[in-house]
């Protein structure tokens, strides 16, 4: 039986580095893209210079039906998942909210992934391993105020929104570790540094083109940002679990953001959000 490895964005500039990677490691890998057109021809791409096993399965972060979609098809065509990356993130310009009316950033890079890990979690034996994909920024993330609730336009920080999402994942991540540590599943996160991928654009014809001379040369590329996270995916003598990696070393992170009073919180919130969420919804399926 194939080993089985789920990329979320992974069309992007690193999640091309973690198919790329992975297919050499003997994964089948499955490429959860938002668009699936683009997402195809990276997979034809990839497939024809591997020679490996990769498919594309949409996947819309900032939407439930999406999510509960792809998780059922995983199940229904492969039946376990051997290594999950949660790889995809935004960092938008404007203010928005997904199709359940979450702020959006905090929508894809916290919520969307807390469901989709959720709902895949059955399918995830002993000795396999997730990893999510965090941000330096984590250290100006605060989660002590209702980070689901869209604001509007004037009030809209990209930048701390965007920091929020990353540090409410982190802690994702701690509980999850927790969770899983007895039954052998190896859960951690990376922080890739500052990659020349899109998200990094402004939206800002003049300022992008600027960072395209100036900046990203200077900046990692997707490879180097992408080498932390396969390091914690397939070194396979790591068997560390609930850490935080950078530059493939583990960040040692501050007591007072390990013990914020408000991570459980935020926990239990989350819970109570997609259960009244999922409530709403007909016809899920996938039960997590």
């Amino acid at each position: 039986m194939s080993k089985v490895v789920i990329i979320t964005g992974a069309d992007g500039g690193m999640g091309q580095e973690h198919v790329r990677a992975t297919v050499k490691a003997g994964y089948e890998v499955v490429m959860g893209c938002h668009h699936p057109e683009k997402g195809q021809a990276v997979r034809d791409r990839l497939a024809a210079e591997t020679g490996g096993s990769i498919s594309v399965i949409p996947l819309d972060l900032a939407s439930f039906d999406s999510i509960y979609a792809f998780a059922e098809e995983v199940k229904n065509r492969f039946g376990h998942v051997d290594l999950l990356l949660n790889n995809a993130g935004v960092l938008l310009h404007k203010a928005g909210q997904t199709e359940q009316g979450i702020e959006k950033t905090v929508g894809v890079n916290y919520v969307g992934h807390y469901l989709l890990t959720r709902q895949l979690l059955p399918l995830i034996p002993a000795g396999s391993r997730i990893v999510n994909m965090v941000s330096l920024t984590i250290r100006y993330g605060k989660i002590d105020h209702d980070i689901f609730t869209p604001v509007d336009e004037k009030h809209f920080n990209r930048f701390r929104t965007y920091s929020d999402s990353k540090l409410a994942l982190l802690y994702f991540t701690l509980d999850l570790a927790d969770e899983l540590k007895d039954k052998g599943i190896l859960v951690n996160c990376a922080d890739p540094g500052i990659v020349s991928t899109n998200i990094i654009r402004q939206g800002n014809v003049v300022v992008d083109k600027l960072c395209d001379w100036f900046f990203r040369p200077i900046i990692y590329q997707p490879a180097k940002g992408a080498s932390t996270m396969l390091h914690l995916a397939l070194t396979p003598d790591l068997n560390v679990t609930g850490k935080c990696y950078a530059n493939k070393k583990e960040v040692k992170l501050k007591r007072e953001m390990i013990d914020n009073p408000y991570r459980k919180q935020l926990h239990d919130k989350t819970e109570e959000l997609i259960s009244e969420l999922r409530g709403r919804q007909e016809g899920t399926g996938f039960e997590g």
